[in-house]
């Protein structure tokens, strides 16, 4: 058997609901598998990379992702709520489609902090200790909140923001380079997961990723 780890590429982002439902299972797949590496491949939202999102959606998008990421949460037993507040401010213009906030105070920073925890090997425990904050507390920006979830992840919130001050704009070109590799797997959504070029859109093919990982030699910690 190769010694080389099977490689995996997980791009996600901080408002997507299935990103977050996605985290705990692959967090058990840090310590279960020992030949598996997962690269943490943080992006902006979809309605941040294209303005024109709300125009294009169907109204009744928004409306099933609440019911659906509702039963999935339980479903799978993790904690879940809709955000308060949202990461990325909107508000109605005066055709009642919802369009950013002019000042965005969260959504770029949690994107390029992750950037960041991944290049210091705790890419997966930041995503999902701060991921777990938005989708279950009220007030998540306030307090020490953030500050505490990126503790238990093993990172230091001062160091990571005067580290994200002093690289901002080299953060910025990686956050496009991860869109870039997106797509050339074939796709454009989160959370997907990539694994030898092929893309595995959503948090219900994580199972059928495991399957194509072990035909591939996935191993478990315990096997000999």
């Amino acid at each position: 058997m190769s010694s080389e780890p099977l490689v995996v590429d997980v791009y996600f982002s901080f408002r997507s609901p299935y990103s977050y439902l996605a985290l705990p299972q692959l967090v058990s797949w840090k310590s279960k598998y020992k030949n598996l590496q997962l690269r943490m491949q943080p992006i902006l939202p979809l309605l941040v990379r294209k303005p024109d999102f709300f125009e294009k959606v169907n109204p009744k998008t928004h409306l099933y992702m609440k019911i659906d990421t509702r039963r999935v949460a339980d479903q799978l037993g993790v904690p879940f709520k809709w955000f308060n507040p949202d990461p990325v401010p909107l508000h109605f213009d005066e055709n009642g489609i919802h369009r950013m906030n002019e000042h965005q105070p969260y959504i770029y920073r949690l994107t390029y902090l992750g950037i960041l925890a991944e290049e210091q090997g705790h890419g997966l425990e930041f995503a999902a200790q701060v991921a777990h904050n938005i989708w279950t507390l009220d007030n998540w920006d306030q307090g020490s909140h953030l500050a505490e979830a990126v503790q238990r992840a093993g990172l230091n919130l001062a160091e990571l923001d005067q580290k994200l001050e002093q690289d901002w704009s080299r953060l910025e070109a990686l956050e496009k380079e991860h869109v870039k590799a997106l797509d050339a797997a074939g796709h454009w959504g989160v959370p997907t997961c990539v694994f030898n070029g092929e893309p595995f859109f959503g948090q219900d093919r994580l199972e059928l990723l495991l399957w194509r990982l072990r035909q591939h030699g996935l191993e478990e910690v315990s096997d000999s």
